[in-house]
């Protein structure tokens, strides 16, 4: 301790620091957690006077108060259980810290920047009864000193779930805003959609007002057509919600909205990077040309279990797989086939022909065409 107070009476020739940083200077080496009551402490020791200003941090440190209580009611909109503090401070302190330290040789202890997280933190955490990630924080405040601006940035949540789609007409994904482009600007209220007449408008507008958030970034395993169902199983989608401010939300396993179904819907740590194989089992309304019969017909089992050779104007071919064919005739020039079969197959080019091979045109030996294609169920193929 001797040590300490022969060094702090030379530091304190030159310059008036206040208990935050003289406490600092010295908390490593006297292994003391409270910067502030290690500074009165030695102050008292050494019978020196309080300073009006802090050469440092021009008094920054003792009015950290203010800082505090501007977090404090800005957090008030979200919920969290853990967050980080960042701080942006003028560069004449961060110099100032770095002279002080350099020129008394204190090595290893912490710079000033962050004495104000940890402080910050600190108190934060105490009167919002939440703790510090370093990690992966529910949110992340920063506060620029320079500005005297705070801003709040709550971490993405991850969902994934399944949604059903019983009526015809609706189409999977909404245009983007045509001011922003899908940006976020005033004319949408930052959500990047201005509309909600798809299946993604109605799953975002549920998640808006469910968590708060202000954008919703849907990633769809597979597509279907505007007038096409979804039905059993439902189609799985993971989505990222942005911008949350709730955060413990109870969904029900089935939410209703409207002609759209959402099912399942629960919270993940991730949405998967890599390609997500999986099969449907589709039924396709088909109309012909040329009249056909039931034998003519039966030459479409021979799909079950055969390669698929789909053609994109790429240096390679794309192969899938039919693992089941049931065909139903409806009249002379109209039937029904249901498939199970990989996901990613053109549905409507199976039937035209459309550089698909084998395909439905050229086996029956019939000009065919797709009228609708509706899901019947969908599974993961891995």
């Amino acid at each position: 301790m001797d040590v300490v107070i022969e060094e702090t009476r030379q530091i304190l020739r030159e310059y008036s620091l206040c208990d935050y940083c003289l406490g600092r200077m010295f908390a490593s080496k006297l292994r003391l957690v409270s910067h502030k009551n290690l500074g009165k402490k030695i102050r008292k020791i050494t019978k020196q006077n309080k300073p009006k200003s802090c050469y440092l941090c021009k008094n920054l440190m003792p009015e950290l108060g203010t800082f505090l209580n501007k977090i404090l009611d800005m957090s008030k909109e979200y919920e969290f259980s853990t967050f980080l503090i960042g701080a942006i401070l003028k560069p004449s302190i961060l110099d100032r810290d770095d002279i002080v330290r350099s020129k008394f040789k204190l090595r290893g202890i912490a710079g000033i920047k962050s004495d104000v997280t940890r402080e910050m933190g600190k108190q934060f955490g105490k009167k919002t009864r939440s703790r510090v990630d370093y990690q992966n924080p529910d949110i992340v405040i920063t506060i620029d000193f320079k500005k005297d601006q705070c801003d709040i940035k709550p971490k993405a949540l991850f969902l994934q779930g399944r949604y059903t789609k019983e009526a015809r007409g609706i189409p999977q994904k909404q245009v983007s805003c045509n001011r922003c482009d899908g940006k976020g600007c005033f004319a949408c209220d930052f959500h990047g959609i201005s509309e909600f007449n798809s299946v993604e408008g109605h799953i975002a507008k549920f998640l808006f007002e469910k968590f708060g958030a202000q954008q919703a970034k849907i990633t769809w395993i597979g597509s279907e057509d505007q007038s096409s169902l979804v039905l059993g199983n439902g189609r799985p989608f993971f989505v990222k919600v942005i911008n949350p401010h709730k955060r413990r939300v109870t969904i029900p396993k089935k939410v209703n909205l409207g002609n759209i179904s959402v099912l399942n819907l629960h919270v993940v740590s991730k949405i998967p990077t890599e390609q997500i194989k999986f099969k449907t089992e589709v039924m396709l309304e088909i109309t012909t040309e040329k009249d056909l019969t039931l034998e003519a017909l039966n030459v479409l089992k021979c799909l079950k279990d055969m390669p698929i050779a789909i053609s994109e104007n790429l240096p390679w071919q794309n192969q899938k797989r039919i693992y089941d064919v049931k065909i139903k005739k409806m009249d002379t020039k109209s039937f029904t086939v249901m498939m199970t079969l990989d996901g990613g197959i053109p549905l409507k080019r199976l039937v035209t022909g459309n550089n698909v091979e084998p395909n439905i045109s050229m086996l029956l030996e019939n000009g065919c065409k797709c009228i609708t294609f509706d899901f019947h169920k969908i599974v993961s193929s891995d």
